[in-house]
C-alpha cells in the first residue's frame, strides 16, 4: 500500500486544479484518481463537437433520474464527466461566474469568507481574459476565456439590440461590474480549442514526480479509522487498491459522485444508509440532500434568411468546417456557438436576474438533431434561481451501482411562475424590430401556447437539464451542512469535498467556473496560505429601468 500526502478522488474541474496546486510543493505527494481516461479526443478538443462527448458513455456518466413528480413523471438526462478534465470536458464551455449576490447569498447561508469580493481574487487568478486584465477579469491564469467569432453572424447582434428595444441594460461584460442586461458571451476556449481544467491544469503538470494520476479507477470508499479518513479504496483493472493518506483525502467527484462515495463509505443519514446495507460509520443527514440544478428548454424561430447554423449540418459542410479548425483552429469549429446571452430579472420584485438566456444562430436539439428543415434561430432560456430542491440518494452498497438522483424539479410554485415569465418576456424581446428582417414565426412553444395553464403544461414536457447538478453537500454551519467553510466534512478529521456540490445555493450561471474558483480558494486554505485579499470593487446590481420595471410589472 502506498502513502501519500493528499488523495484526490475526481479529476474533474476541481480536482484538477487541486492536484496542481498541491503538488507545486515537491514535499507535497499527491495521488490524483479518475475512474474515467484520456481527454485526448478531437471531439473534446473541437469546441463546436460539444455535443459528441456530452452524450458518449466513454466520455461521461450517462445518468438518468427517478421519474420526475412534477415533470410529468419523466426520467432526466443528467450526464456527468468521466475522463480527465471530468465535466469541463464535455460542457458547452459557457463561462459564467454568477451574480456578485449569489456568492453573498452563500456566505448568508453560513458559507463563511466566501461572499463575492472574497471569491473574485480567484476567479480572477483562475483567468486569462483575452481582452487583459482588468478589476474584475484576469489576465495571467489557466482557464482561456474569449468571445468565440466575436458575433460575426448578425443574429446575435439582432438579439442584444432586441434586448435594449424591450428596454432592457446592454452590458458589455457580465463577469464583471454588471451582470444584468444584454451583451456578448464568454466561453472557456484557447486557441481554438477547448479550455478544459485538464488541458490547463494537468497537462502542464503531470511529469511532476511528485504527482501520481491513476484513470481507471473507481473510488469505492473512503477508508475510516474513528472518524479519521485515512485513505481510499479503489478498484482499477478488477483489483481493489488501497493508498493511504497521512494529510487529507479531498472528494472532487462532483454533485452525484461525491456524496454517493461519502455514503458508500459510511457517512450520511443513518436511515438512508441502513437501507442500503452500509455499515453507518457517521451520521451526517445533510448528506446528498438539497441538490438544485438549472431547467431550460429552446425557444424557437424560423428566420427568413440563409444566415443560419441550419445550412452548415451537412456532411459537407461539417468535413469543410473540421478542415478549417485542424488547419488553424479557426472559423465555425472554434466556437460553442453561445456568443451573446442576457440576464434578466422575472419580475419586477427580485433582487437580482433569475433569468438567463443562451442565443444560439441555429433551431437545433443539444444532441445535435435539427428542428425542422430550414433555417432557425433559438434561445436558451431557464428560471436560475430555483427553489425546489431534490437528492442523490444510496440505493446499494455496491458501489457499481448508481445512485437514485431526484431533483424535484418545478416542486415549487415560484419555479412554475419563473418559467411562465421565461415565455411571456421571450416573445416580448424577440418581437422587436431588430428581429423583423429575421424572424419567420415560432416553432417552439408555438404561438397557440398562451395561457398559464398551456405555458405550464409546455414547460412540464419541454424543459430539460442544463446540466448544472450542484449544492448536494453544502457548506455551512447548519444541522443539514456537509462541509464547514473550510470545506472540512463535519465531524471527520481529515477529509474535504471540493466541487460543485459544496455550492449552498446554486449560482446565476454556469458552474465551471465557480467551481474552478472554489477550488482555487480552497487550495490555499488546504496548504495554509492567508486568503487573496477582497477586491472591494463596485457592483451594479440597481440597473432595471423603467421600461423595464413597467414591462415587468404586467407578468407579476
Amino acid at each position: 500500500m502506498q502513502t501519500f500526502d493528499y488523495i484526490i478522488v475526481g479529476a474533474g474541474s476541481a480536482g484538477c486544479v487541486l492536484a496542481n496546486r498541491l503538488s507545486e510543493n515537491p514535499k507535497h505527494k499527491v495521488l490524483l484518481l479518475e475512474t474515467g481516461g484520456s481527454d485526448k479526443s478531437i471531439f473534446i478538443k473541437m469546441p463546436t463537437a460539444l455535443s459528441i462527448p456530452m452524450n458518449t458513455d466513454k466520455y461521461a456518466w450517462q445518468f438518468n433520474t427517478e421519474k420526475e413528480p412534477y415533470l410529468n413523471n419523466r426520467e432526466m438526462h443528467c450526464p456527468r464527466g468521466k475522463v480527465l478534465g471530468g465535466s469541463s470536458s464535455i460542457n458547452g464551455m459557457v463561462y459564467v461566474r454568477g451574480h456578485a449576490k449569489d456568492f453573498d447569498e452563500w456566505e448568508a447561508h453560513g458559507a463563511e469568507g466566501w461572499n463575492y469580493q472574497a471569491c473574485l481574487p480567484y476567479f480572477q487568478k483562475a483567468e486569462t481574459w483575452y481582452k487583459g486584465n482588468d478589476a474584475y477579469r484576469g489576465g495571467n491564469g489557466e482557464l482561456g476565456v474569449n468571445n468565440g467569432n466575436e458575433m460575426k453572424n448578425p443574429l446575435y447582434t439582432a438579439f442584444i439590440k432586441a434586448g435594449e428595444q424591450a428596454g432592457y441594460d446592454i452590458t458589455s461584460d457580465y463577469n464583471g461590474k454588471q451582470q444584468e442586461g444584454f451583451g456578448p458571451m464568454h466561453m472557456t476556449v484557447k486557441d481554438g480549442v477547448r479550455s478544459s481544467a485538464s488541458r490547463e491544469y494537468l497537462d502542464p503538470v503531470k511529469s511532476r514526480k511528485n504527482l501520481t494520476i491513476v484513470t481507471g479507477a473507481l473510488v469505492t470508499k473512503v477508508v475510516l479509522e474513528d472518524k479519521v479518513a485515512k485513505g481510499v479504496e479503489y478498484v482499477v483493472n478488477g483489483k481493489t487498491e488501497t493508498a493511504a493518506a497521512s494529510n487529507e483525502v479531498i472528494l472532487s467527484a462532483g454533485s452525484i459522485g461525491s456524496p454517493h462515495i461519502l455514503q458508500l463509505s459510511g457517512i450520511g443519514d443513518r436511515d438512508i444508509l441502513e437501507k442500503a446495507g452500509v455499515d453507518v460509520k457517521h451520521h451526517l443527514p445533510g448528506v446528498g440532500q438539497n441538490l438544485q440544478d438549472h431547467l431550460e428548454f429552446y425557444f424557437q424561430y424560423k428566420c427568413k434568411q440563409p444566415i443560419t447554423l441550419n445550412r452548415k449540418l451537412g456532411l459537407i459542410s461539417k468535413g469543410l468546417i473540421g478542415a478549417r479548425w485542424l488547419l488553424n483552429r479557426s472559423g465555425l469549429g472554434a466556437t460553442n456557438h453561445f456568443e451573446s446571452c442576457a440576464f434578466i430579472r422575472s419580475k419586477a420584485d427580485v433582487e437580482w436576474p433569475d433569468i438567463q438566456y443562451h442565443f444560439l444562430p441555429a433551431a437545433i436539439r443539444y444532441d445535435g438533431k435539427s428542428a425542422f428543415d430550414g433555417d432557425g434561430f433559438q434561445v436558451h432560456v431557464g428560471h436560475n434561481k430555483p427553489k425546489s430542491r431534490g437528492s442523490v440518494t444510496l440505493q446499494s452498497a455496491n458501489p457499481t451501482v448508481p445512485p437514485k438522483i431526484l431533483f424535484n424539479y418545478l416542486q415549487h410554485p415560484d419555479d412554475i411562475e419563473g418559467f411562465r415569465a421565461c415565455v411571456r418576456l421571450t416573445r416580448e424581446i424577440i418581437a422587436q424590430s431588430a428581429f423583423d428582417d429575421f424572424r419567420d414565426g415560432e416553432i417552439q412553444p408555438g404561438e397557440h401556447i398562451q395561457t398559464d395553464e398551456e405555458i405550464d403544461a409546455f414547460v412540464r414536457e419541454a424543459v430539460e437539464s442544463a446540466y448544472h447538478p450542484s449544492c448536494s453537500c453544502k457548506m455551512g454551519e447548519d444541522e443539514m451542512a456537509v462541509v464547514d467553510s473550510q470545506t472540512n466534512v463535519h465531524g471527520i478529521e481529515g477529509l474535504r469535498v471540493v466541487d460543485s456540490s459544496i455550492f449552498p445555493t446554486i449560482p446565476n450561471g454556469n458552474l465551471n467556473a465557480p467551481t474552478i474558483m472554489v477550488a482555487e480558494k480552497a487550495a490555499d486554505i488546504i496548504l495554509g496560505k492567508p486568503a487573496l485579499p477582497p477586491q472591494n470593487v463596485p457592483v451594479d446590481i440597481d440597473v432595471v429601468n423603467q421600461i423595464h420595471t413597467t414591462q415587468l410589472s404586467r407578468f407579476s
